[in-house]
């Protein structure tokens, strides 16, 4: 499966934003797709939380659960999601909040993962460069209900996204 990575400017601060795609047990609120979540354990390893979190994903008849760990660098406002198990090969995803000198955030978002099923990675692999988007966008929707609507009203706003396909 290609790696897809992602970067986006939004007006709120990288805190805020940090704090939003933390609050993983929140995620069924507003991400499409994710139907459940539930965070099993919560721990400390020096500054950073570490989260052991469990997703459901529903879209159609596809239901999976999978576990991941998630580390919570709030100082760096970075986020490394680990695959622990679940319908995957591998799952590797990172998030990072930039903090802009002008305000706002540049939010840069990485995703690489391979399903064990044949069949379920060529279904998914056709449509994931648009639910990929969809995602990213779920959150800057979710970042405008929790702290107003800051963006032109094209919803466009200042952005740049980029895609680029990794190697297996």
């Amino acid at each position: 499966m290609p790696a897809h990575e992602q970067t986006r400017d939004v007006p709120y601060a990288a805190d805020d934003m940090f704090a939003l795609v933390a609050a993983i047990d929140r995620y069924p609120e507003f991400l499409p797709w994710c139907s459940g979540a539930r965070i099993r354990r919560r721990d400390r390893e020096g500054e950073n939380e570490v989260l052991l979190a469990d997703l459901i994903v529903s879209y159609k008849v596809f239901r999976e659960q999978f576990t991941s760990r998630v580390t919570l660098d709030r100082q760096d406002r970075k986020i490394d999601v680990a695959y622990v198990q679940g319908p995957f090969k591998y799952l590797h995803n990172k998030w990072y909040f930039e903090a802009l000198p002008e305000g706002g955030t540049r939010i840069h978002f990485f995703i690489d993962f391979e399903f064990r099923s044949a069949t379920l990675q060529k279904m998914i692999g056709a449509m994931f460069s648009r639910a990929f988007a969809k995602m990213m966008q779920a959150f800057i929707d979710r970042a405008d209900a929790l702290h107003g609507e800051k963006r032109p009203a094209s919803g466009e706003g200042p952005a740049m996204a980029t895609s680029s396909a990794g190697q297996d």
